[in-house]
Parts: C-alpha cells; sequence; structure tokens
C-alpha cells in the first residue's frame, strides 16, 4: 500500500532504479523498482521516471527530500556529481549536488562518485555502500571488496578511502559466457564448487596463463564432454584467480570485509579463505540503504 514517505533513499544504476521510503525513525515504509536505469534515459526524464515510480509516496503540499546515489550523478545522469578526490571520507556533508525539479513535491540531492588520480580510477554508488559499511563498523582499518560488474578494492585507515582499485572481473565473465566462443560450452545457473577451486589456485599460481586455459574449456566441452556447470565454474575461478593474484598487495594481510550480491560476494568469500584470509560477508543492498540513510543524517539544512 502506498504510503507518505518522510524522505526517500534512491540507488539509480546503468540498468535499474531502485527506491526506499523511509520513515522519520529510520524504518522502510515501502520498496519500488523499474527497469528505467541511467542507460535508457535522456536528461529529461529522470524526473518522470522517479515520479512514475514514487508518486504514491508524495504529499501535496509538502517537498519531500529525496537522496540518491550511482550512476544518476554521472555525466550523462540527471545532473553530474563531481568526483571528490581521495583520500577522503566516503560522504561530505554538504557535498551532495541538487538535480534540477520541476515538480514542487521534490527535492533530489545526488551524492558524488570518488576519483582516484594516480593510478586513475573512479567510483560511482560504491562510495555510498562504503558509508554504509562504516556507519555500522566505524573502527575498521582494512581493505573492503566491492564485486560486481567493475570490482572495487578499498583500503579505508581512520574514516577514509585511501585508495582503490577497479577490475573489470564481472563484465569480463559476462562477455566471455555471452558473446565469445565460450558461449557454446558455459551454460546454465549450476555451480561446481570443486571446478571452481582447482581453476581459482591454476589462476593464481600461473596468471600468464589465462587465455589458454579459458580456451581448455570449449576444447574439452569438445573432447571430453565438460559440463556446463562446471565450465562456467572454471570460467569464474580463472578471472576472480587473475583478479586476486593482482590484487594481492590490497587483501594480503589485511582485514577484509567482501561487501556485495550473496552469491558473487561468497565466490570471493571462497577464493579469499582459500588462500587463508578470513573475509566478513555483507550484504550489499543492506549497506547501500545504510549509506543512504548516513547521508540523509548529513544533509545540509537547504534540504530540510
Amino acid at each position: 500500500m502506498d504510503q507518505a514517505a518522510n524522505w526517500i533513499a534512491v540507488d539509480w544504476g546503468t540498468t535499474h532504479l531502485r527506491a526506499w521510503a523511509m520513515g522519520a525513525d529510520g524504518r522502510v515504509l515501502a520498496a519500488a523498482a523499474s527497469d528505467a536505469g541511467m542507460a535508457t534515459l535522456t536528461r529529461e526524464g529522470f524526473e518522470p521516471a522517479l515520479i512514475a515510480l514514487v508518486a504514491g509516496w508524495l504529499v501535496a503540499g509538502r517537498v519531500t527530500p529525496v537522496l540518491a546515489c550511482g550512476m544518476v550523478g554521472s555525466r550523462q545522469g540527471w545532473v553530474e556529481a563531481p568526483y571528490r578526490a581521495v583520500p577522503c571520507t566516503p560522504l561530505e556533508p554538504g557535498g551532495f549536488v541538487a538535480a534540477p525539479c520541476a515538480d514542487p513535491r521534490l527535492a533530489v540531492r545526488v551524492i558524488p562518485g570518488l576519483k582516484q588520480l594516480a593510478p586513475a580510477d573512479v567510483m560511482r554508488g560504491e562510495e555510498t555502500q562504503i558509508a554504509g559499511f562504516l556507519s555500522q563498523d566505524p573502527a575498521f582499518d582494512g581493505v573492503l571488496c566491492l564485486p560486481g560488474t567493475h570490482n572495487k578494492w578499498v583500503r579505508i585507515s581512520a574514516g577514509e578511502v585511501v585508495s582503490f582499485q577497479t577490475f573489470m572481473t564481472g563484465e569480463l565473465f559476462a562477455l566471455l559466457a555471452d558473446h565469445s566462443v565460450l558461449r557454446h560450452s558455459v551454460g546454465g545457473e549450476g555451480w561446481d564448487e570443486q571446478a571452481f577451486g582447482l581453476a581459482l589456485d591454476d589462476a593464481l599460481s600461473r596468471p600468464d596463463r589465462i587465455a589458454a586455459r579459458l580456451f581448455t574449456l570449449r576444447a574439452e566441452a569438445l573432447l571430453s564432454g565438460l559440463a556446463p556447470e562446471a565450465a562456467r565454474s572454471r570460467l569464474s575461478g580463472s578471472l576472480i584467480g587473475v583478479e586476486l593474484a593482482a590484487a594481492r598487495p590490497y587483501w594480503l594481510g589485511q582485514q577484509v570485509a567482501v561487501i556485495g550480491a550473496a552469491g558473487i560476494a561468497g565466490a570471493y568469500a571462497t577464493a579469499l579463505t582459500r588462500q587463508g584470509a578470513a573475509p566478513q560477508v555483507v550484504e550489499g543492498d543492506a549497506m547501500t540503504l545504510a549509506g543512504l540513510a548516513a547521508a540523509r543524517g548529513l544533509m545540509s539544512e537547504g534540504m530540510q
């Protein structure tokens, strides 16, 4: 049932829009989602897409604050929220950018992403998950792993993002599984834990052999009847293994927390555990919402 929100939390990515109606006490009153992601919209289309999703939570004659994170703040988004340079806290009081709204019931602010000049790197949306994690563990000193399409490894110290590095592992997996010759051999949603672990260990020990190892998935499917779930698990293990080999300076000997959806976060936790780490696993959506709540607490008086 629709009900008025004290404020609205929004996670607006490339492909999806998600929103939560928040009560004054911090409770989630309602949630909604659509496929109106940034990639599907012109700049003029953002406000109508949001209103279509949250109209039932708005009250005539009253301004409802909206806090949004993600690609909505990109150069192609509703309004560009310039990156903040690390080292810095994940959120900055008063640092949110106003989006232009024609509807008088809305006051939308967008959370900026973070940038690193050398080596060049950027993030949008992950800073909010980091803020959510730190709101629950402010003394954390170590490394956060945020797996997804573009995986982030983030050094955290004294409540600040010190440095980070992005790996395109998730996108590479999707490209290889769906658009390469491996699409004929990698299929289904099954999982072979042993195949994943063996491929992971092999890639960690010999990352230079990754291109050859990947083609063996196709060859073994043709010659030996390699099962699709085993091929899929080996593809994942190989790519994550190469990533862990390159990211070793981040996680080796460090306190590590993995923030993400259960399936992919579990795969990274398994991979790290096989290397002797003891990662904490935290659900990504919960950290996004916690980060948006932390941002709400930092909002300037001008948004009230």
